[in-house]
């Protein structure tokens, strides 16, 4: 059944009917923005209490309660480019309460309480991100319909188990099992033989709560200079090409791009993510897949996919693609290779048989901060005033807000509950150096691929392939 028109068919015609029209320019979610006049550029050096290093959420939520707790602060952001050029502009846009790295290994150093408080924060920090658009005026075009995992396979479905284990553990996550039946009846998804949803989760647009919060932020007195690339972070300054940022805290929110940092190329791993939308789907299409609450959407794949439904009709889905380039390399603008977006094109269309027809309208790619232990930090030291935030893996929307309000307590002095929480301070040795990971990211990715397809070919358990990938991975 054909999609509404597009507007791009001429070239969609000479490049072929499953070649996206877009490819790269950031991201869909930035492109309204494409036009919008750069903020102030830094011209010479300054003087500032607070300099945060990032535009992207981190950086932006960090200014915004700073800002809060304390209006005299001056507080400067340095934006390498512009406002929501990284991930932050470019994710799948859910705003969801994964605590990333899991809940049994803080538990293991910090106790079963405080990783129950740990999530409990994470769930009221999904409501405290809708209240500050409703509160700042920032149509994020955010939905609360929860989260779906969806299996589609045995091995899929038995896995399910797992998690309902984990759920009955942790009680706080808001898990709930479907039968395949209840699992359709939300998203009709092909193949579909059971499900799990939990409720906190709103699916958003990614660069418009960026920019709206990066106005917000404005509003408050913060100056935000974009196209002022940082070049060295020191103690009590923050060196950019245009001149250098004194201040008494000078604290680092820049995820994936942190590697591009002067003796910080092995701190995190950027990770590569890829995205597609298609074209606006038909009223019938949207009959038979259903989809009206919303939810974000994920399987239970070994490499999954995540998506979500956009308000004017599109799907966008994500995943790995080509997770890693060799030496930490990736592509600042986000171009996307032919096997990536035709891997994705393709497994839309294997959820959602309907829209075979529906042509892919933008792909991009993003790149996400991956610690050696997976799990994601808050760090900050009083003595020297520097800090840092990030290593989300993926899971940063709501996470970003969080630590965010928890550097503003910590730069504040402030003894708060969010401060003593298991993620602040914590530490993790680097990434072993090239070859190493490189052939460990390729080793681990295939053998998730492998798994995949072997569980798709009918193995009826969850891959062994799989599970030495998670012991070799650090997961």
């Amino acid at each position: 059944m054909p999609s509404r028109a597009s507007g791009n068919d001429a070239a969609r015609t000479a490049a072929g009917p499953d070649v996206p029209a877009r490819n790269g320019d950031i991201s869909f979610w930035m492109a309204p923005f494409a036009d919008t006049p750069a903020g102030p550029a830094l011209d010479g050096d300054l003087e500032a209490d607070v300099a945060i290093v990032g535009a992207g959420y981190t950086g932006l939520w960090t200014a915004y309660y700073l800002a809060e707790r304390d209006p005299s602060l001056r507080i400067v952001v340095l934006e390498q480019h512009r406002v929501g050029y990284g991930a932050s502009g470019r994710n799948g846009g859910w705003l969801t309460n994964s605590i990333t790295g899991g809940h049994d290994g803080y538990a293991a150093k910090h106790g079963v309480e405080a990783v129950r408080g740990f999530q409990n924060e994470l769930n009221a920090t999904v409501d405290e991100v809708l209240a500050v658009c409703a509160r700042e005026g920032i149509d994020a075009e955010a939905v609360k319909g929860g989260s779906l995992l969806v299996a589609r396979n045995e091995a899929q479905r038995r896995r399910i188990a797992t998690y309902v284990a984990h759920a009955e553990k942790w009680p706080e996550e808001g898990v709930v099992e479907l039968s395949a039946a209840e699992s359709r009846a939300r998203v009709n998804v092909a193949d579909t033989r059971g499900g799990l949803w939990q409720p906190h989760c709103a699916r958003i647009h990614p660069a418009k709560l960026a920019v709206g919060l990066a106005d917000a932020v404005r509003r408050r007195g913060v100056t935000v200079y974009e196209g002022a690339r940082v070049t060295e972070i020191a103690v009590g300054q923050a060196r950019t090409e245009r001149g250098t940022v004194r201040a008494r805290h000078v604290l680092r929110a820049t995820e994936g791009f942190t590697t591009r940092l002067p003796g910080a190329k092995r701190d995190w791993l950027p990770l590569n993510s890829s995205m597609i939308i298609t074209e606006p789907l038909s009223d019938a299409m949207w009959a038979d897949i259903g989809w009206q609450g919303f939810e974000t959407l994920e399987d239970l794949s070994h490499v999954y996919a995540y998506a979500q439904r956009t308000p004017d009709g599109r799907i966008a889905i994500g995943g790995r693609g080509t997770p890693y380039r060799w030496a930490s390399g990736f592509d600042t603008d986000g171009l996307t290779d032919r096997a990536t977006w035709s891997s994705l094109t393709a497994l839309v269309r294997e959820w959602f048989p309907a829209i075979a027809e529906v042509p892919i309208a933008h792909t991009w790619s993003g790149v996400l901060g991956v610690p050696r232990n997976w799990r994601a930090t808050v760090q900050y030291d009083a003595v020297t005033g520097l800090g840092a935030a990030g290593g989300y893996v993926g899971t940063g929307v709501t996470a970003t807000n969080l630590a965010g309000r928890t550097l503003a307590d910590l730069v504040t002095g402030a003894d708060t509950p969010i401060t003593r929480l298991p993620w602040v301070g914590q530490r993790t040795r680097k990434w072993e150096p090239e070859p190493l990971r490189w052939l460990a990211t390729r080793v681990i990715y295939g053998a998730y691929r492998y798994a995949d397809r072997a569980e798709f070919r009918g193995l009826t358990r969850t891959s062994r392939v799989a599970r030495i990938a998670d012991v070799i991975s650090g997961r």
